[in-house]
């Protein structure tokens, strides 16, 4: 896909995520399931939804990466497509006061709506800045652990996102997400849908794939885990879908870094 190709689909996810951020878009568009509701059956838990200010949850996630991500005390966290905020003010409870999370995303409106709730419930350990996965607004080394939900499978250049991830993370830092994959060949009417992309379908890499991207990008210990669980959650995003798709569980671990079991690193 050539750059012209790339900005197209970009222009395309940005509009329709506008739209959810707006209150405009319902929950036709991306991997939704319905708030609260939705996000209980990916994983989080009553708890978590209480956590957090209201309106950050838009149902917009295939899985829970926080899961996966296993964050501790002191950690900053990167959190790739954060829209308004859900997953970064869960970690933040996580790595408490002594740690940073960072929310990107490329949608203006989601931001603002991050900020917003950021604002009302005064989380000084959350920021939130625009900019787009494939070229983030990030120093190189600075973060220990990337998470994401259901936002890899929209990009148009996923090598770029991963090329990306290895550079902002510190060495042994680690990567953690939800994502959409494709378990078999997905077929043209699919394929070619706006509605598709945008609903975390038509951009769903092949398992074999994402694993060959990540290991490319300099990953290791990579894992690409598809869950036989997931059939409902992508059913929500297009029904139909789900016989091609799945939600996996995706890790992996940039080379390099102490492996410390210490009390202080290992709570």
């Amino acid at each position: 896909m050539d750059t012209q190709d790339n900005d197209r689909v970009r222009t395309q996810v940005r509009a329709a995520y506008a739209k959810i951020a707006d209150g405009a878009g319902g929950c036709s568009v991306g991997c939704c399931g319905t708030e609260n509701e939705g996000s209980l059956a990916m994983g989080y838990t009553k708890e978590d939804l209480a956590s957090v200010p209201e309106g950050s949850d838009l149902g917009l996630g295939c899985g829970n990466p926080h899961a996966i991500a296993a964050l501790r005390s002191g950690e900053t966290v990167l959190d790739l497509g954060s829209g308004a905020g859900f997953d970064c003010f869960l970690a933040a409870s996580r790595v408490g006061h002594t740690g940073r999370v960072i929310g990107v995303d490329m949608t203006p409106q989601m931001v603002s709506k991050a900020r917003d709730n950021a604002r009302r419930i005064e989380a000084a350990n959350v920021e939130f800045r625009l900019g787009e996965i494939e070229h983030l607004p990030v120093p190189d080394g600075s973060v220990d652990v990337i998470i994401s939900n259901c936002v890899i499978n929209l990009s148009p250049d996923k090598g770029a996102v991963f090329r990306e991830a290895i550079r902002v993370l510190k060495p042994g830092g680690r990567i953690a997400i939800s994502d959409v994959v494709a378990t078999q060949t997905i077929p043209v009417e699919l394929a070619e849908s706006v509605e598709a992309l945008t609903g975390c379908v038509a951009g769903a890499a092949k398992v074999d794939d994402m694993r060959a991207l990540l290991i490319e990008a300099g990953f290791e210990s990579v894992k690409v885990e598809p869950r036989s669980d997931s059939r409902a959650i992508i059913g929500q995003c297009m029904p139909g879908s789900e016989d091609y798709l799945a939600s996996a569980r995706i890790e992996g671990k940039k080379p390099g870094g102490a492996d410390c079991c210490a009390p202080s690193c290992c709570e």
